[in-house]
C-alpha cells in the first residue's frame, strides 16, 4: 500500500489514512480467529513492503512472514520490527506473487494479506489460486485492490472527462497511457475471481472513499483528520447509499472453502 498522503501525521496503522479502515477489520478478524483456533495465527503478508500491518499483527501475538520483491522495503521492515516488541515473530522472504508459494508449506497459513498487489501481477486469477493453495482449509484472505469507480469519479471531478470516460470503458480500468495504475477492478469481477479460486466472500468494503479527494488544506488539524477517519469508517460500512463502491480501493475478507 504505497503512495502515502501528505497529511498522515502518524505511522501507526490506526491513525494512518490509508490503513486505518483496513486495520480495523483485520484486527477484528485476527482476534476472532485466534479465539476460534485457540492459538495465535500464522500470517503471510504478500507484498507487505516495510511491514506496517505485519508488525502490528505481530504485536498482537501472531507470527507473520512478509514476502516482498524489494530488498530496501525488507530492510525497512527489519528496522521496524527491531523497534517493536515483536521482532521474533516477524520474518521476511524476498519474493513476489509468482514465487511466494515455493517458500510456504501448502495449507499452512491461517491468514494471508494481499494488499495492493493484484493490480500489478500479470495474472490476478492465478495469483489467487496460489493464495488458496497456501491457506489452510477455512483460512482467510484479506484482499485490498483498486476500484474502477473511484478513478472515474476522480478524473471527472478534476475536469478530465476524456480520462473519466476511458477509465469507465477500458477493459483494465485505466484512464490512459500515463495512468500509473496498471489495472483496476470492478467489485463483481473480484468476487468472481475469488469464487473461481475457491473462496467465499464474507465482506467487501470500500476504503479511501473521501480521503483521496479531499484537499490537504481541509485536513489541517488532528481534529479534522480524526473526523475524516470516522466519516470514512461510517461510509465504508454503510449498506444504504452505496458509498462503499466509490472507495479508491475495496477491502475484501474471504474464506477458503
Amino acid at each position: 500500500m504505497n503512495d502515502e498522503r501528505g497529511w498522515s501525521r502518524s505511522s501507526g496503522v490506526e491513525a494512518n489514512m490509508r490503513t486505518a479502515a483496513v486495520w480495523s477489520q483485520l484486527r477484528e478478524l485476527s482476534e476472532s480467529r485466534r479465539q476460534e483456533l485457540g492459538r495465535p495465527l500464522r500470517v503471510l503478508d504478500l507484498g507487505g513492503g516495510t511491514g506496517g500491518l505485519a508488525v502490528a499483527l505481530a504485536e498482537q501475538g501472531h507470527t507473520v512472514t512478509v514476502v516482498d520483491p524489494n530488498p530496501d522495503a525488507l530492510a525497512s521492515l527489519a528496522r521496524r520490527a527491531e523497534e517493536s516488541d515483536a521482532a521474533e515473530r516477524v520474518s521476511a522472504v524476498q519474493g513476489d506473487a509468482d514465487t511466494f508459494a515455493a517458500s510456504v508449506t501448502p495449507g499452512s497459513i491461517d491468514l494471508l494479506c494481499c494488499h495492493g498487489v493484484l493490480e500489478y501481477v500479470e495474472d490476478p486469477a492465478s495469483t489467487l489460486t496460489r493464495v488458496a493453495e497456501v491457506l489452510a482449509p477455512g483460512g482467510h484472505l484479506s484482499l485490498v485492490t483498486a476500484q474502477r469507480a473511484a478513478a472515474v469519479l476522480a478524473r471527472a471531478v478534476a475536469g478530465r472527462f476524456d480520462q473519466a470516460t476511458a477509465a469507465l470503458t477500458s477493459a483494465d480500468g485505466r484512464w490512459g497511457d500515463e495512468d500509473p495504475m496498471p489495472r483496476r477492478f470492478d467489485r463483481a469481477d473480484v468476487a468472481d475471481m475469488l469464487s473461481r479460486a475457491g473462496f467465499t466472500t464474507l465482506d467487501a468494503r470500500g476504503v479511501r472513499i473521501f480521503s483521496d479527494l479531499v484537499p490537504y488544506e481541509y485536513v489541517d488539524t488532528e481534529a479534522d483528520r480524526q473526523a475524516l477517519l470516522e466519516l470514512e469508517e461510517l461510509a465504508a460500512g454503510d449498506r444504504r447509499m452505496g458509498l462503499s463502491t466509490l472507495g479508491a480501493a475495496v477491502h475484501v475478507i474471504a474464506r477458503r472453502d
